[in-house]
């Protein structure tokens, strides 16, 4: 595979991506990558949902299987999941995935 994103790292399973959340939005959205005040990067995502009951979580999911073209199932909240800042798995991410998300990459 080609280089990974900063926001991105391979793991046995597939990649895991490091994701800001915000909820309640007015749009579901991918708005590309960014860093925190410590230097962490991190790609930035909006969804409508609201964070009660892992509403947003699940719309985050499902707007990244979207996003990457894979299946709903292969995507999952794995950490933070009450944080704004989550830990996210794609399983049998393959180069196209990859793709994708360096094309996230590029829209900064």
């Amino acid at each position: 595979m080609s280089e990974l994103p900063a926001f991105c790292r391979q793991a046995d399973d597939g990649l895991v991506l490091f994701v800001r959340l915000t909820p309640k939005s007015s749009r579901d959205a991918i708005e590309g990558p960014a860093e925190t005040a410590d230097g962490r990067c991190h790609l930035k995502a909006r969804v409508r949902a609201v964070p009660e009951n892992g509403k947003a979580n699940a719309a985050l999911e499902k707007l990244l299987a979207k996003q990457l073209r894979v299946p709903a199932g292969s995507v999952s909240v794995t950490g933070g999941s009450t944080s704004r800042l989550k830990t996210v798995t794609v399983a049998n991410a393959d180069k196209d995935v990859l793709d994708r998300l360096s094309g996230f990459a590029a829209e900064k």
